[in-house]
């Protein structure tokens, strides 16, 4: 796998993972407004947390 392919891998991952965070943030508060959701998993990838 060249580098660019390891980034482009990398990156898929990444916002792969934020919209599966997303998506069970949405199921956990449906109250939630869409800001209040891509905040929230903001902060969780700024922080590591889960």
């Amino acid at each position: 796998m060249t580098g660019a392919q390891k980034l482009r891998t990398a990156f898929q991952l990444y916002w792969g993972g934020r919209k599966v965070k997303a998506a069970r943030l949405r199921q956990q508060h449906p109250d939630w407004s869409e800001a209040q959701v891509q905040q929230r998993v903001k902060e969780i990838f700024m922080h590591g947390l889960t």
